[in-house]
C-alpha cells in the first residue's frame, strides 16, 4: 500500500502542538485530506517507590472536564531526548528524581490523527527533589501499592490511555517486585 503526499498546508501553530492537513493520493489513484496533529513528542514514567507503591498525579483535564489519576508525563522541548524528559517531568510533577530509569517501550497516543509518540520509563531508586512545577500545572501525588494500581488499571477506573499503555508496558516488571527488593 502505497500512499502519496501531494501537498501539505498548516493550519495552526499553538503551544504544544501545530495541526496541518495532508492531501494524499491513495493506492487505488484515488486523493483524500488527513488533518494532522504534529506533536514534538512525550514520556511517561512508571515511578516505583521503595516500598512497592506506584506515584500517580491527580490533575484538572480541561478536555476531560475532571480531576484524573494519571502516571506522570511530559512533552518533549524540540530536539530533546526522552531520557532528559523524563527525568526532568519527574521531578517537577512528583518531586522525586529516579536514579535509574529504564526505557519500556514506546507507542503512538492516537496514529490516525497525530504524530505523537509517548517513550514509557520505569523510575527507581527515587529520592526527593523537587523542581518547580510548570505555572499551568496543579498536581497532587498519589501513592498505590502496585497490586491495587494493576487491580483498578484492569476494571477500568483508569480512563487515561497513556496510563493504561504505561501499566501494561510495565507490567512485567511490576509483577517481579514481590520476587525482589525494589532499589
Amino acid at each position: 500500500m502505497t500512499f502519496e503526499l501531494i501537498k501539505s498546508e498548516p493550519l495552526l501553530k499553538g503551544r504544544a502542538f501545530s495541526i496541518r492537513r495532508d492531501w494524499m493520493r491513495t493506492p487505488n489513484g484515488g486523493e483524500t485530506k488527513f488533518d494532522i496533529i504534529e506533536h514534538h513528542g512525550s514520556v511517561i514514567i512508571v515511578p516505583l517507590d521503595a516500598e512497592g507503591n506506584l506515584l500517580f498525579v491527580r490533575q484538572y483535564r480541561h478536555a476531560a472536564a475532571q480531576d484524573l489519576l494519571e502516571l506522570p508525563a511530559g512533552t518533549l522541548e524540540p530536539g530533546e531526548e526522552p531520557l532528559v524528559c523524563a527525568a526532568r517531568e519527574i521531578r517537577e510533577e512528583t518531586g522525586y528524581a529516579a536514579g535509574k530509569l529504564e526505557k519500556l517501550g514506546q507507542f503512538f497516543l492516537a496514529p490516525g490523527y497525530s504524530t505523537e509518540l509517548m517513550t514509557v520509563f520505569l523510575a527507581t531508586n527515587l529520592t526527593h527533589a523537587p523542581l518547580a512545577a510548570d505555572e499551568d500545572e496543579f498536581i497532587s501525588v498519589e501513592k498505590l501499592p502496585v497490586p491495587e494500581a494493576l487491580n483498578r488499571a484492569g476494571r477500568g477506573e483508569f480512563p487515561d490511555a497513556k496510563t493504561l499503555a504505561a501499566l501494561f508496558l510495565a507490567r512485567r516488571h511490576l509483577s517481579q517486585i514481590k520476587k525482589r527488593r525494589v532499589v
